[in-house]
C-alpha cells in the first residue's frame, strides 16, 4: 500500500478529476436535483477521504469511490422518503446537468425521459444510469453497486424494457 502522503496526493488528484462526473452521476440518480447532487457528491468525497486509510489497492480508486457515492445517493433517497418530501415539481428548464454542454432536447421531452428513468426501481435505475449514461462496463457497474454482473444484466434488461414501454409513443411519433 502507498504511504499516506502518496495516497493523499492521489486522492486530491482524483477529486479534481472526478468531481464533475460524480456530481453528474448523482444528479442523474437523484432525478435532476442539482443542489442535492452537489451535497451528495461532497459528502461522498468527505466519506471517502475519512476512509482513505482503509482503502486497499485491490480495486481502482474510482470503483471504490463510486460505491461510496451510490451509498450516499441511497442514503439521501431514504432521507427524502422518511421526510416525505420530493422535488418532482421542479421546472424542467431549471434542471441543469452539470456536465451538459451539447444542445438539449425539448424540455417536455427531457421531463418525460427523466420521469421515466426516475420511475424505475432503484436497481434498474442504477444499472441504466451507470451503463448507459455514465459509460461504465457491466463489470464496473456491478463492482460499484456490489451486485453480481448477472444481476446487473438483468436489471439493465428490465430497465430497457420498461423504458421502451413507457416511452413507446415517442418512437411511434418519430416514425410518422
Amino acid at each position: 500500500m502507498e504511504s499516506d502522503p502518496d495516497l493523499e496526493r492521489r486522492f486530491d488528484a482524483f477529486v479534481n478529476g472526478y468531481r464533475d462526473r460524480a456530481v453528474g452521476m448523482a444528479w442523474r440518480l437523484l432525478g435532476g436535483d442539482a443542489s442535492a447532487a452537489e451535497d451528495v457528491a461532497q459528502e461522498a468525497f468527505a466519506r471517502a477521504h475519512r476512509g482513505l486509510a482503509r482503502f486497499r489497492d485491490e480495486a481502482k480508486l474510482s470503483t471504490w469511490f463510486y460505491r461510496i457515492l451510490l451509498n450516499e445517493v441511497r442514503r439521501h433517497q431514504r432521507w427524502w422518503v422518511l421526510r416525505g418530501s420530493r422535488t418532482d415539481d421542479r421546472d424542467p428548464d431549471a434542471i441543469e446537468d452539470p456536465r451538459a454542454a451539447a444542445p438539449r432536447p425539448d424540455p417536455a421531452l427531457r421531463r418525460r425521459i427523466g420521469d421515466a428513468i426516475a420511475a424505475l426501481p432503484r436497481g434498474q435505475r442504477e444499472a441504466f444510469v451507470l451503463v448507459h449514461l455514465e459509460g461504465f462496463t457491466l463489470a464496473e457497474a456491478a463492482s460499484a453497486t456490489g451486485r453480481a454482473v448477472g444481476t446487473m444484466k438483468s436489471h439493465l434488461h428490465r430497465a430497457l424494457a420498461s423504458l421502451r414501454h413507457r416511452l413507446a409513443d415517442l418512437a411511434k411519433e418519430e416514425t410518422r
